[in-house]
């Protein structure tokens, strides 16, 4: 149980990164950061929205997460071809927001990689909700509510990670994207 409260702890001081509000918005002449906003960047640590390859070459991690079927996956066993890893959840709303650009790129990328998308919900149940209200096109949805991915990652939300045909990781982007843009399209070109 206090492994559980130690994601819970996790969560709550890594939510899903967004931007800080305004300086208007704080008293005074400090900007104040709410609670739930993810912490800034260390030096060396790429920025939100930045391309970070410094785990290039790294191995997708051998974990398991569930399909739709309830069915468990490994991760390293996608590999074969290029993989598009997205970590979201419902309650991030960059994540929402960005989700249907992803599921475009998925479609306009299908010959030449594929998409999954892992929720970060601890309850299933809330993503399954979710996702047949907005059902994916082209993006594989998974559900990983021990948040093994997230955990190994140490990633706030959203992530999307791009493996090549061997599993290797090429990059990984920190943060709202759009996955139809221009800079998207060139990352997405990278696939091999």
């Amino acid at each position: 149980m206090s492994a559980r409260w130690a994601i819970v702890g996790l969560l709550a001081t890594a939510a899903c990164d967004r931007a800080s509000p305004p300086v208007e918005q704080a008293e005074g002449n400090a900007a104040a950061a709410s609670p739930d906003e993810a912490a800034p960047a260390a030096a060396g640590v790429p920025k939100a929205d930045a391309v970070d390859r410094a785990h290039a070459g790294e191995k997708a991690p051998d974990l398991a997460v569930t399909d739709a079927a309830g069915k468990e996956v490994r991760l390293r066993s996608l590999a074969g071809r290029p993989l598009l890893v997205n970590l979201w959840a419902t309650w991030c709303a960059p994540c929402v927001k960005e989700l249907p650009t992803l599921d475009a790129a998925a479609k306009a990328g299908a010959a030449r990689f594929r998409t999954v998308a892992i929720s970060q919900d601890m309850d299933p149940a809330k993503a399954r909700a979710f996702l047949k209200e907005k059902p994916l096109a082209a993006a594989e949805p998974l559900f990983d509510p021990k948040l093994s991915l997230g955990l190994s990652y140490q990633a706030n939300l959203p992530t999307t990670i791009l493996y090549d045909a061997s599993g290797a990781e090429l990059w990984r982007v920190t943060g709202e994207l759009d996955w139809t843009g221009e800079a998207a399209r060139a990352l997405l070109a990278e696939a091999k």
